[in-house]
């Protein structure tokens, strides 16, 4: 039979390694897992690269695990946010290495990741310090500039309610990179607040099938959800 629910947070990301690469899922903090981040600062592996929209707030989940020092780079369209004193702290002193992608292009790249693209073209960033290094073309005299795929070892995804087969359901805002980062994972760790029964979701709701997901964990009553 299968089931994908694990008993806890430290349980699901026991496995990530040091020098991982990890796709964290969050619209600032909704749709963040901060559980399984949280988890994961207390499992201990170093080195981290994250990609994320934002870098944390305050002093849990992300913020926590780059003020700790695990994180090694962070790929992130808008990393200083509301209280990240973490990741201002981190990278003014040198201790983080930041790739800035704008925000759709971040999007695009995690979808060719799990689409199993080669990349694409795109004009955002033509002629910026962002395109500096890479492959440039004009197409109807409009610039381009080549974007590669962004995959991960593991996603770390919020989601609202799972079955037992790892079909997820999303919650409004909460939504947002949770199912191209799913895609675009080897491995997608998933926390969610309600566990329902197979044939209660409906199909045409299911937003991320249970094939992209191998792990799910249910954190109940998680008092910093977003409303």
């Amino acid at each position: 039979m299968i089931d994908k629910f694990m008993a806890t947070a430290s349980e699901a990301v026991a496995d990530i390694h040091d020098g991982a690469t990890i796709l964290v899922s969050g619209f600032g903090i909704s749709g963040q897992p901060l559980e399984l981040l949280d988890a994961l600062a207390e499992q201990g592996a170093r080195e981290l690269t994250v990609v994320c929209n934002n870098g944390g707030s305050g002093d849990s989940g992300l913020a926590r695990l780059i003020r700790l020092g695990r994180v090694r780079k962070l790929v992130a369209s808008y990393p200083r946010g509301a209280e990240a004193t973490a990741f201002e702290d981190a990278f003014a002193s040198g201790r983080l290495e930041f790739e800035c992608v704008p925000q759709g292009t971040l999007a695009e790249r995690l979808r060719a990741a799990g689409a199993g693209l080669g990349g694409f073209l795109t004009p955002t960033a033509y002629g910026t310090e962002l395109a500096e290094g890479k492959e440039a073309r004009v197409i109807n005299g409009v610039g381009y500039v080549f974007e590669s795929p962004l995959h991960g070892d593991f996603a770390l995804v919020k989601a609202d309610r799972a079955d037992r087969w790892g079909n997820l359901v999303y919650r409004k805002a909460g939504r947002n990179f949770g199912p191209p980062m799913s895609m675009a994972a080897r491995t997608t760790i998933v926390q969610v607040q309600e566990r329902v029964g197979l044939g209660d979701l409906d199909p045409e709701s299911v937003v991320t099938p249970g094939i992209f997901v191998q792990r799910v964990v249910r954190i109940a009553d998680d008092e910093r959800s977003e409303p």
